[in-house]
């Protein structure tokens, strides 16, 4: 299968660029599956339901989230409606949707989606990401129920996401990092037969502080005073994520690649 993931989507200059440019990559790169993380996409604050669909009709067969999952309200309904979005399976026992899902994907195939928030560094505690995704991997083996899986690690530390890439090694067919808005380069396979990288980065504008307009992130770097609210930056988009193929048999990766699309970050894509 052909797999693509697209990392946090950051306001309305990122939803506008995953809507003009992802209908065209699932044609040209014959896209089985994509899956994009799309908590920042209302305003830089999680994600309204029309917004949701917005994305969606572009091309997005899974929508995950992240600890914005429900800053906008109407997600605390809207999720219940819609499961082609997910919220992660440890945000909060009581918490509306699910955290993972069996998906169908071209040509009847499934695809396992499942997202977990890190501790490290997050402002709230969060329970134990490793032992949410635990029975989730075990009941969804690889070449089995599933001919391929994707986790969404969404959390602050590299280490941690390292360490969740390595502990669903051989279990999934990717594991990719969420939340920092910084797109990393050590996209891989690992030993196991899993594919993985510590963040996909964002959709958005990179000339901008992790996608929000510099001033009020600089002031308040440099006086340590807020003067006003942050502002998802409008400029040039570029997609930011990971593209993968795996093998239907055994739900493994077999080549990964980075991908930049448009904007001002270097090109790169399978």
């Amino acid at each position: 299968m052909k797999l693509l993931f697209l990392g946090d989507v950051m306001g309305r200059a990122g939803r506008d660029g995953v809507a003009a440019r992802l209908p065209a990559l699932r044609e040209a790169w014959a896209l089985d599956f994509v899956v994009v993380n799309g908590e920042n996409a209302t305003s830089g604050a999680g994600i309204t339901p029309a917004h949701a669909r917005a994305l969606l009709d572009a091309g997005a067969d899974c929508l995950t989230l992240g600890d914005h999952a429900f800053d906008q309200k109407d997600m605390l309904t809207f999720i219940e409606q819609e499961p082609r979005v997910l919220r992660p399976l440890n945000f909060a026992k009581g918490a509306p949707g699910k955290g993972a899902r069996l998906f169908q994907a071209r040509g009847g195939r499934k695809v396992l989606v499942a997202q977990v928030l890190g501790q490290v560094f997050m402002k709230r505690p969060f329970d134990d990401p490793f032992s949410a995704i635990e029975p989730v991997l075990k009941s969804h083996p690889l070449g089995g129920l599933a001919q391929a899986a994707i986790i969404d690690m969404h959390c602050e530390a590299t280490s941690e996401k390292m360490a969740m890439g390595h502990f669903c090694d051989g279990r999934a067919s990717l594991v990719v990092g969420t939340h920092t808005h910084v797109p990393t380069a050590d996209a891989q396979v690992l030993p196991g037969g899993t594919g993985y990288l510590s963040d996909a980065g964002m959709c958005g504008d990179y000339d901008s502080v992790i996608g929000m307009e510099k001033a009020e992130p600089m002031r308040r770097f440099i006086t340590g005073m807020a003067k006003g609210r942050f502002t998802p930056a409008m400029g040039a988009v570029t997609l930011s994520g990971v593209y993968v193929e795996t093998d239907d048999r055994t739900g493994r990766a077999m080549r990964i690649a980075m991908v930049r699309d448009g904007g001002r970050l270097e090109q790169s894509g399978p």
